[in-house]
């Protein structure tokens, strides 16, 4: 975030609340004439949109007036998890190079396409 951000936030924001990473949900103190309060967040660490919580997230989105308590998740609910793409942890099929670049033999199902046949 920038001094910018920062400014604006300590004269603008009011805090709404906290989610389990330690991002921080604010909102406008005062509405602009003819707009919606403004809500934005500020990143507990790197900013990256995917650890946003999907209970701020329709929050920040104006989907609902107030963020869904976490005591609202049902038993199956995973964890938020954010978006591992292009790190060591993301997901990497079976034959790919960094997973040792070996795929398993085709099966004989495929019939290859010949042009004019």
């Amino acid at each position: 975030m920038t001094i910018g951000t920062r400014l604006f936030t300590w004269l603008s924001g009011r805090a709404v609340g906290t989610d389990p990473a330690g991002n921080v949900y604010y909102e406008e103190r005062r509405p602009r004439r003819g707009a919606r309060l403004r809500r934005w967040v500020m990143y507990a660490g790197e900013p990256e949109a995917s650890v946003v919580s999907p209970e701020w997230h329709g929050w920040l989105h104006y989907m609902t007036d107030a963020p869904i308590p976490l005591s609202a998740r049902r038993p199956w609910q995973a964890p938020h998890q954010p978006n591992l793409t292009g790190t060591p942890l993301a997901y990497r099929p079976p034959g790919h190079d960094y997973s040792g670049g070996h795929r398993p033999p085709a099966t004989g199902d495929y019939e290859s396409w010949t042009p004019g046949s």
